[in-house]
């Protein structure tokens, strides 16, 4: 598919389809849906998205999102399916992603969303670790995930599956696991949540009783750091990383790893690390340099409030950080570092390039 594939037109249906109430879950609040959306609904959203330019029919997919879209009603979930295949038929948009539960998947339900055009299926798999699965009520196990994935893949989907870090019960080393267990299967795509506590959710109890202490955000974000990293070196594309920002996650989380710029938050881990190893590499002695990289990386290799140039500081290298057109960051993060020259100078064409 031509252009950003990962522009989604999201039609929320919060809580719907879904037998268990996860330890962690409050999809109204997460969502800011608190009403199950109509057949008229769904095309009332997608004609007011395409209006908008960043969403043309070669990049633009239909995304069912918040509840258990395979686990509802199935004339409710057919009605919803006909009214965005309408726009597939008519070339406005490229298909239709669905989330749903690992233990809601069948070769009947596959065949009915092929036939309505859905091209993409997300998978909440949470963890790997039945423990953990079983500690936060989610009522599927990891197999259910495999199992799951391996039919979706077999059918001709394209299979994202969603972890979560911090969840009760879970450590590091599980979320670790769990992520090379979801590399195993495959997947074209990852979403990464690190836990937010909401109110009215059990989690919430737990942590007021002290049985439950959740993860901060920076410690989230190193560990995240690391996941990210992992999976881009598997050569899988992780296309969200946090909760989204918004007024009803910050309004009602009581403790967790919430943070509006949470992915930028790891960016940034991982551009301290690539320069402090180049520098260490190349300078080892510390001095004044200046960091080219891809002007669209300038403030994920800054860190938030210049943490990154204050760290690197206090280690010995004085560090400008400066945009550079000519380096492609497309795919990951790179930089060339030259010692300090004049400011309006650049940088040479032979310079050392990670």
């Amino acid at each position: 598919m031509a252009g950003n594939k990962h522009s989604n037109i999201a039609i929320f249906i919060p809580h719907n389809g879904c037998p268990h109430q996860c330890a962690f879950c409050n999809q109204r609040t997460i969502s800011g849906a608190v009403s199950q959306p109509t057949a008229e609904d769904v095309r009332r959203a997608v004609n007011t998205a395409l209006a908008s330019p960043r969403f043309q029919g070669d990049n633009a997919e239909i995304a069912f999102f918040g509840g258990s879209f395979t686990a509802i009603n199935r004339e409710y979930m057919i009605e919803l399916l006909e009214a965005a295949h309408d726009f597939i038929a008519d070339g406005k948009v490229a298909g239709i992603r669905a989330s749903t539960r690992p233990d809601a998947i069948d070769d009947e339900i596959l065949k009915i969303l092929k036939q309505y055009g859905v091209t993409s299926i997300e998978l909440g798999a949470q963890s790997m670790r039945d423990e953990v699965l079983l500690l936060n009520q989610r009522g599927h196990t990891a197999q259910d995930v495999i199992d799951a994935s391996r039919l979706i893949k077999e059918y001709g989907f394209s299979l994202g599956l969603q972890m979560m870090t911090g969840l009760y019960g879970d450590d590091n080393v599980g979320a670790r696991y769990t992520a090379r267990q979801i590399a195993a299967l495959r997947p074209d795509t990852v979403r990464i949540y690190p836990t937010v506590v909401l109110e009215g959710t059990e989690l919430a109890e737990k942590m007021r009783t002290g049985e439950y202490l959740p993860q901060g955000y920076e410690d989230a974000a190193k560990l995240c750091a690391q996941l990210l990293r992992f999976f881009e070196q598997k050569r899988i594309n992780v296309i969200k990383l946090g909760l989204h920002a918004s007024d009803g996650v910050e309004g009602e989380m009581v403790g967790g790893a919430y943070h509006p710029a949470f992915r930028e938050l790891c960016e940034g881990i991982l551009y301290y690390n690539l320069i402090k190893r180049t520098l260490s590499e190349a300078y080892p002695n510390g001095g004044d340099y200046v960091v080219y990289v891809p002007t669209a990386d300038i403030s994920k290799a800054t860190g938030q409030k210049k943490s990154n140039i204050a760290k690197l500081a206090e280690e010995g290298w004085n560090i400008r950080i400066k945009g550079d057109d000519a380096i492609d960051g497309k795919e990951r993060r790179k930089c060339k570092i030259e010692p300090l020259h004049q400011p309006d100078s650049k940088a040479p064409a032979g310079s050392n390039r990670h």
